[in-house]
Formats: C-alpha cells, sequence, structure tokens
C-alpha cells in the first residue's frame, strides 16, 4: 500500500513539474508587451512580457529597454507587438534564447 501511495505520488509530481515547462525550440511567433501596462500583470516597473496561447509571461533574456523606447508611440508601454522567439516557460516566466520584433508594415 505505501509503495502504491509512493507512485501515485510521484506521478502526480512528475505531471505537474512538465507542465511547468513547455520549450520553443522553433522561432514561434508571440504578441509581446509591457507586462503591467498592456497585459494587465502585477508588477514593480514597465517589464517585457509576451503572452502565448491566451497566458502572459514576463521575460528573461531580454529586456523591454533592448527593443528601443518603450514609452513611444508604437512601444511595449503603449502597444502590443509581434515577436519572432524562441525559449521555455518555466515556472511563471519565459527565458528567451532568441527575442526579435515582427516589423508590423501595412
Amino acid at each position: 500500500m505505501k509503495k502504491l501511495i509512493f507512485m501515485i505520488f510521484l506521478f502526480i509530481g512528475i505531471s505537474t513539474q512538465a507542465q511547468d515547462k513547455k520549450k520553443f525550440d522553433k522561432p514561434t511567433i508571440v504578441e509581446a508587451s509591457c507586462g503591467e501596462c498592456q497585459f494587465g500583470m502585477k508588477g514593480k516597473s514597465c517589464d517585457l512580457a509576451v503572452r502565448i496561447d491566451g497566458k502572459s509571461y514576463f521575460v528573461d533574456g531580454t529586456t523591454i529597454h533592448d527593443h528601443g523606447d518603450a514609452h513611444s508611440e508604437k512601444g511595449f508601454c503603449n502597444a502590443i507587438s509581434k515577436a519572432l522567439v524562441t525559449g521555455e516557460i518555466k515556472g511563471n516566466r519565459f527565458k528567451a534564447t532568441l527575442f526579435t520584433l515582427i516589423d508590423d508594415k501595412k
């Protein structure tokens, strides 16, 4: 009986951990913006975030200031942009290995 309970907890632990990680090895197009200003995330200041499958994640590996003036007319604090990314979701953060804004010329 103890082994059965141990196996159940082990399975639950592995399943939960697998859900917290999602890799993006191939470049994927996502929405990118200021997490606080545009995505309504809780934070202390303007920080870069991406929205993937309707869920928002703060970004590690690049910052909001690495991509121009965040407070300009088309900056992250005033607009949602598209970005090409690779990386992985760990916990509640997106660990970017590639983050390139897509020029939205129309």
